[in-house]
């Protein structure tokens, strides 16, 4: 184990030499590089939240041209996606893919959203909100909530595969990523970064 954790903290020092500050959720389709004030208010926070459920099983490509098209609807507010007509939202955010399906969790999310009254949620309470799993609710912890759960996409999977060659479980390689590293959100933050960044030159 310790072998494994001094691994994964000198992998990180390598990836970041190589690719640096990723500056990562962007914010209306800015980074902001080494700047951890993000997001700073109730506004940003929820389209980062949008944004987690959008680019499920797509990339951030089509991912940005749905939350742009919401930008210039000026749709992303709770108050706002709760009103809009469910062919109206699928609509708007159709270059995500499986758009029925993401306008039924946008809506059932942003419920659960404004039940919370602004209070940060906890990773049980997520789960139980229909169509958020594990990588949708620890991308919603982290980088709306600054709350220090390393994420496991396929980019991480992935570079865990090919650094570790250990399996696809997703619990058993979080938690070596929570054990190896100091609980710290602009850590995770960044390093998850990284391994995306990295990831698409692994194949």
């Amino acid at each position: 184990m310790k072998t494994q954790n001094k691994k994964l903290l000198a992998i990180y020092k390598e990836l970041f030499k190589k690719h640096n500050y990723q500056g990562w959720w962007p914010i209306k389709g800015k980074y902001h590089p080494q700047d951890y004030s993000y997001p700073k208010n109730e506004n940003e926070i929820f389209e980062i939240i949008i944004g987690s459920i959008l680019t499920q099983n797509t990339n951030w490509k089509n991912t940005e041209k749905a939350l742009q098209n919401l930008r210039e609807e000026n749709i992303i507010s709770p108050e706002k996606i709760i009103k809009i007509s469910h062919e109206e939202l699928s609509e708007l955010i159709k270059s995500s893919g499986y758009f029925n399906q993401k306008t039924k969790k946008l809506k059932a999310f942003t419920e659960f959203y404004i039940k919370s009254e602004g209070k940060i949620p906890t990773r049980e309470e997520l789960l139980k909100v229909w169509g958020v799993g594990k990588e949708t609710a620890d991308s919603i912890l982290l980088y709306a909530y600054k709350q220090p759960y390393f994420v496991i996409d396929t980019y991480t999977k992935r570079f865990m595969k090919k650094y570790f060659n250990i399996d696809n479980d997703y619990d058993k390689l979080q938690d070596l990523f929570h054990n190896a590293l100091p609980q710290d959100y602009k850590l995770f933050n960044e390093f998850h970064a990284l391994i995306v960044a990295e990831g698409k030159n692994l194949r």
